[in-house]
């Protein structure tokens, strides 16, 4: 496998975010990149995040917003990839203001796909979510929408033969926001509210989401969506590990909130493959989901295949939960 990250320079969007602080570190060891460079327009998680690596003359801070086209053009600048993690990604906030939404995941997408093609960048791999597969909320349309754009973007290149491709993954596992420091921070009230007692989740960890991106570099054509193949869990087993002497009370599913999360959606059975690890759903157009580069030794899929979380294979133990849990302990919830 071509090592395409070493001696590379690096641009992470939205990187003051759960996976740039991933990322950043891992890459760092990993690739030994000659820079990375943090986009972003929060200058205090900028400035909180430079303490960290202010030993490391490789990683530069760039305030910045995907929706400023020239900005992106300045910022791209003899960039070899560029990673995209900005997004507008908690759904009410999306559903009550969906017009900031549409500017930052779907004009954002834009700006980048034509600042990357401008600026010569070699390749794009941009953050999905689970909530793109047959969305039923603003957040999962729009990034329904950028994933089109990425994988479009790849005909538009022409000579300059920038690649797109997107990673898709559900909730990160300890991220801000997400239920487990949610249910920790609640852990002692003795009440844990659930949304619906058959909710299940996918659970990655940010490890894992770097490794795929990590992969989807190496691998990518251009136009591929990856997905990692990854265990779920019940949200009520998940209440039983973080506390469980604690009630649980049935509260209803939130308005834009799926029961199970769907990755793969047998509308793109027809253009999916499976590998070892991981599935890649190859682009309808243009032919390319027929394409041996793009194939290489993948395995179709059943015509009728989907992947959501109440139908898994595979899943995680509350034994497993909790070893986790006790080896993250001091990071779940902070970033």
């Amino acid at each position: 496998m071509t090592e395409m990250l070493e001696n590379s320079t690096i641009l992470v969007t939205g990187g003051t975010g759960s996976f740039g602080h991933a990322f950043l570190p891992m890459t760092l060891e990993r690739y030994k990149p000659k820079k990375v460079i943090i986009l972003s327009r929060d200058e205090m998680k900028q400035w909180e995040m430079a303490k960290l690596f202010a030993d490391d003359p490789r990683v530069r801070f760039f305030i910045g917003d995907v929706r400023d086209r020239e900005r992106l053009y300045r910022a791209f600048n003899g960039v070899d990839y560029v990673v995209h993690a900005a997004a507008t990604k908690i759904v009410p906030t999306a559903e009550y203001n969906p017009f900031e939404c549409i500017k930052t995941n779907v004009n954002g997408a834009m700006n980048i796909i034509d600042a990357a093609i401008d600026n010569k960048v070699k390749g794009v791999v941009a953050l999905s979510t689970d909530k793109a597969s047959s969305p039923v909320n603003l957040y999962g349309a729009s990034k329904l929408a950028s994933d089109k754009l990425f994988v479009a973007g790849n005909a538009y290149s022409g000579e300059h033969g920038t690649r797109f491709s997107v990673v898709r993954y559900g909730n990160v596992m300890g991220s801000r926001g997400s239920v487990i420091p949610f249910f920790m921070s609640i852990a002692d009230k003795g009440t844990l509210p659930v949304t619906d007692d058959r909710m299940t989740r996918f659970m990655i960890s940010l490890e894992q989401g770097v490794e795929l991106v990590w992969h989807a570099f190496n691998d990518m054509i251009g136009g591929e969506i990856y997905v990692k193949k990854i265990p779920s869990m019940t949200v009520t087993d998940i209440a039983k590990v973080i506390a469980p002497a604690a009630e649980q009370k049935i509260i209803g599913i939130r308005p834009g909130e799926k029961l199970h999360e769907q990755m793969i959606g047998v509308e793109d059975a027809p253009y999916t493959y499976e590998y070892d690890a991981h599935f890649k759903i190859l682009p309808a157009i243009n032919g390319w989901s027929d394409d041996p580069a793009r194939i290489k030794d993948g395995r179709k899929v059943a015509e009728d295949f989907f992947y959501t979380s109440d139908q898994n294979d595979e899943w995680m133990t509350p034994e497993d939960l909790a070893s986790w849990i006790s080896t993250h302990k001091d990071k779940i919830g902070a970033i």
